[in-house]
């Protein structure tokens, strides 16, 4: 399903959104569109292109937040969807060291690892078990490009 970047009124992006969630909007005249994809939505008396981004017409203030949240999905965007031991494809997430050694759920110990590495490396310290990690696990500066996912080309003028 197509997805739509909504900017605030001073051009800063605000949220990723359904692209249907992204008409509403405009045939609201609470946004205006910015850049089209080429897909149409269509109605009985009405079609309209769906927008790939989006500008709102009203401020929305958003609070500051220090870190990004901690999520799955972060600490895959973070580490790329690659395994941080051997390279491939990540499934899991895994404790740097584990939890039951004392270990915390923070950004510093946790990342991004396929089944089979972290399954050999279970409850144990990864030199223990001969794994080496490809990067030390950071806390990321960015949290809204980590909670886009994967951006579309369309949206790399509108991301700071």
């Amino acid at each position: 399903m197509p997805r739509a970047l909504v900017l605030n009124a001073t051009d800063r992006p605000l949220a990723v959104v359904p692209a249907r969630r992204a008409v509403v909007l405009v045939l609201k005249e609470k946004a205006e569109v910015v850049v089209s994809n080429g897909v149409v939505f269509r109605s009985e008396q009405l079609s309209i292109q769906a927008p790939s981004v989006v500008r709102l017409h009203y401020f929305v203030r958003i609070p500051y937040r220090a870190h990004a949240a901690l999520t799955r999905r972060a600490v895959f965007a973070r580490d790329g969807w690659v395994c941080q031991y051997c390279g491939r494809t990540a499934e899991n997430v895994d404790h740097v060291i584990p939890r039951s050694l004392g270990g915390s759920h923070t950004w510093d110990n946790v990342v991004a690892a396929c089944r089979r590495c972290n399954s050999r490396k279970e409850n144990r310290l990864p030199h223990e078990v001969g794994l080496r990690l490809a990067r030390r696990p950071f806390v990321p500066s960015d949290g809204f490009r980590l909670s886009l996912g994967r951006p579309e080309p369309e949206w790399e003028p509108y991301l700071l």
